[in-house]
């Protein structure tokens, strides 16, 4: 048994911050973040809306394009790093709002690589008869955790969610996941924050070593792609699609070089989503399907790389 993705969804919020926005904040200019980052605007969520909300509109639209009703559901999985609370998690609060109950929910925190670490679970769930149709969210409110006085990373961050349904399938659809880990690294990229005491101990922002992030991300993203192929016994050129993390446009652009891939073959939103952490490959993911790019039986190469160092892909024949 093989679980495919049947459908997918997403949900943006309607408040656009432009780089040119970001400029009478702190000393920035839109031509210094395009040409460092390639992103021009991002999405901010409204002060009421939470991450359960993004992900609740994320989740209609996607049962909608699978045909399938909240009745359906038997699993669901959200990938976050801004949950709603420190508990209940986002999925049983989204499980919900949803109006259903009695399936297992949970949340998956994996920061960047978190939809995909949430995407190997559902899989597994699916391949070994204990789900049959699950749903996985990346769900992000990332303007709540961003210092916007650090020119440095208030540049780089949206909120937003994605969504996609997982059914059962007799055909291959996810075709192989890897996942990988490196808590060595988890200094260089953190929001160390935490509950103590009634206070918040720790800071309570995103802190980024920008050079040694992007230096570890190039490697690491390389090296797993390779690994993902080869378990599938493909090749680099069987990729038509890859549906990368959006976090920087230099590291999509050598990621798609070391898979021989042109531009063309990539799926970029980083432009106008900015980095939506555990959002952003489904957010990608729903674009590419929507616009027409992406067409079922091609076969995409997913994957991202996040704070813990936490980095993951999965193969997936569409």
């Amino acid at each position: 048994m093989y679980s495919r993705i049947a459908g997918t969804g997403s949900y943006l919020p309607a408040k656009t911050l432009t780089n040119q926005d970001l400029a009478q904040k702190v000393e920035t200019s839109d031509e210094w973040i395009v040409s460092r980052t390639g992103i021009r605007e991002r999405r901010l969520a409204a002060a009421d809306e939470t991450t359960s909300d993004l992900a609740f509109k994320a989740v209609e639209r996607a049962l909608a394009a699978a045909g399938k009703t909240v009745e359906d559901i038997d699993l669901l999985i959200v990938a976050t790093t801004t949950p709603d609370s420190v508990f209940p998690s986002t999925a049983c609060i989204l499980q919900d709002k949803l109006g259903v109950h009695g399936f297992p929910a949970f949340d998956v925190q994996a920061v960047c690589s978190g939809f995909i670490y949430a995407l190997a679970t559902a899989d597994k769930f699916v391949q070994t008869g204990a789900a049959k149709c699950a749903v996985v969210v990346g769900a992000e409110k990332l303007s709540n955790i961003v210092d916007w006085n650090d020119r440095g990373t208030c540049i780089l961050f949206g909120d937003g969610a994605g969504a996609v349904v997982l059914t059962a399938s007799e055909e291959p659809g996810i075709l192989q996941t890897r996942l990988r880990a490196d808590g060595r690294y988890r200094s260089i990229l953190k929001a160390d924050a935490r509950l103590q005491g009634g206070e918040i101990s720790g800071n309570p922002y995103i802190y980024m070593e920008g050079n040694a992030v992007f230096k570890f991300a190039v490697r690491a993203l390389a090296d797993i792609a390779v690994e993902t192929l080869a378990a599938a016994g493909l090749e680099k050129s069987d990729i038509d699609w890859l549906v990368p993390h959006q976090a920087n446009l230099r590291i999509i652009e050598s990621t798609a070089k070391h898979l021989h891939l042109s531009m063309d073959q990539v799926i970029v939103t980083v432009d106008r989503h900015g980095n939506t952490s555990a959002a952003s490959i489904p957010l990608a993911l729903d674009e590419g399907i929507r616009s027409g790019k992406i067409q079922r039986g091609q076969t995409l190469m997913l994957e991202g790389i996040g704070g813990g160092f936490a980095w993951g892909s999965a193969l997936i024949r569409y």
